[in-house]
């Protein structure tokens, strides 16, 4: 089978999710290529320069795919252009929602005719998480299949033994308002530890982190299915996070972590402190999530069902 991957950037969040199943599914036989064109580097342009530039490369590129893979809505207008037998989008969270929220009215209007249009040309949709599913049937009545992303577990056998710091707690992740960076700030006076801000840090280096503390906090404002969470769960640490988006679908409030309000520094302050005092229960929620990832969140049980997914699709007529 050959594929054709489009994305505005092969690393991190949806991009870093492309790159991976890329490398998989050519390790597994199939003939991946990764669209990479350049954007203009400035916030507001970057996503419609992709989408030009893209485009251009596509309606200019003569070589045929079995499949056309976009990730997210930038992407699709190259998926359109290109030339393949079927078509896929790819998108983790709403689009529009999280425009609406990072950006002014003019462009978030922008950005959901946008969105209405390009969810229309794919042969499929999928997204990485129930939340998003839920929504986008809600709102545009479409059908989106439902293909999480896992962890590659391979990659932590690099990261090397640490030293637990008592009363350490750990935040990775962007430094944004949907992250919630705000949010953890305005809680830690009321935190009876110290917090690690990673928002600019190597992966290997943010996993030394996570796994030398007692607690990962996701104060998250907007979120589809978060690598953070999956990230501590496999590292044995505890996770208390906000419950928006997908989060829930990893975080069983009590079993696998804690759920708090989104915008409540108050109640995520004491989760923490909850969590830092009570060792047993924070191992137990630990161990728990650990179970959680190893045996639904790996590379082991999701690849089989993309390549399912991709052989039923170009087996249709």
């Amino acid at each position: 089978m050959n594929i054709l991957f489009i994305s505005p950037v092969f690393s991190g969040g949806i991009g870093g999710h492309a790159a991976m199943l890329a490398d998989k599914l050519s390790d597994y036989g199939y003939k991946v290529k990764k669209m990479q064109v350049p954007h203009i580097p400035i916030k507001n342009l970057k996503n419609p320069s992709f989408a030009l530039f893209s485009s251009l490369k596509s309606l200019t590129n003569r070589e045929s795919f079995d499949i056309v893979h976009g990730f997210n809505i930038p992407s699709a207008y190259a998926m359109k252009y290109a030339k393949g037998k079927k078509k896929v989008l790819s998108i983790h969270g709403v689009f529009s929602e999280q425009v609406d929220t990072l950006h002014s009215k003019s462009i978030s209007s922008v950005a959901k005719i946008a969105e209405a249009q390009v969810l229309n040309w794919p042969d499929k949709l999928t997204t990485d998480s129930k939340a998003t599913q839920k929504l986008y049937k809600e709102k545009f009545g479409l059908n989106f299949e439902y293909l999480p992303s896992p962890l590659d577990i391979q990659k932590f056998s690099d990261i090397s033994d640490v030293t637990k710091i008592e009363n350490q707690v750990a935040y990775v992740g962007r430094d944004s308002y949907e992250k919630g960076i705000d949010i953890i700030k305005q809680a830690e006076s009321k935190i009876d530890g110290r917090v690690i801000y990673c928002t600019d840090r190597s992966w290997d280096d943010a996993m030394k982190i996570i796994k030398s503390s007692q607690v990962v906090v996701v104060p998250s404002r907007m979120e589809s299915l978060p690598t953070t969470v999956k990230e501590a769960f496999y590292l044995n640490v505890p996770v208390i996070a906000t419950d928006v988006g997908g989060i829930p679908e990893l975080v069983k409030d009590n079993e696998t972590g804690i759920l708090v309000p989104s915008e409540n520094p108050d109640r995520l302050a004491d989760a923490v402190n909850e969590l830092l005092s009570d060792k047993q229960k924070a191992k137990r929620l630990a161990n728990n999530g650990n179970k959680f990832v190893k045996n639904h969140m790996t590379w082991d049980i999701i690849l089989p069902k993309y390549i399912q997914f991709y052989e039923e699709l170009l087996a249709t007529s």
